[in-house]
């Protein structure tokens, strides 16, 4: 049995790269992708027949290498629109929503936009009746700020 190991330990490189791309996907930081990489490149090494000291020096080095050249660029491709990615609060203005119970002139009332029921006033200090149409222009804490929508 261990003569079937030596001879196709390319299988078991190929395994330990197989887990630790399973294991990537738990984590999402792209750190143990590095060391799968490193692992298929000791899987190809020992394809050719290298040793398996060198394989295992080939796997660590093609690993350290990804640490510096694979993962900086993928983290940054991954995340390349986060600096302009809305939060909740923020994504909501603009958007248009019901309201559910009328604004008061001076007052609030409540305006349901996706199934959300937020607190809400007029930006005019007008009254808005029930089942008119809104659109947020402003929020503060988690009071928004709604005009008459067209």
């Amino acid at each position: 049995m261990l003569a079937y190991f030596a001879e196709n330990i390319w299988l078991i490189w190929l395994l330990v790269s197989i887990v630790c791309l399973l294991l990537e996907l738990t984590s999402g930081d792209l750190f143990i992708l590095c060391f799968a990489i490193g692992a298929v490149a000791s899987s190809v090494a020992s394809a050719f027949g290298i040793d398996l000291v060198w394989q295992i020096v080939i796997g660590v080095a093609v690993a350290i290498l990804s640490l510096y050249f694979v993962r900086p660029p993928a983290l940054r491709w991954l995340h390349r629109n986060e600096d302009n990615r809305l939060s909740n609060a923020e994504a909501i203005i603009g958007r248009t929503g019901k309201v559910s119970e009328t604004i008061e002139a001076g007052g609030f009332g409540r305006v349901a936009i996706d199934g959300d029921d937020w607190k809400a006033q007029s930006v005019d200090s007008s009254q808005i009746k029930k089942g008119e149409k809104v659109r947020v222009v402003g929020m503060e804490s988690i009071i928004i700020t709604v005009e008459k929508a067209d």
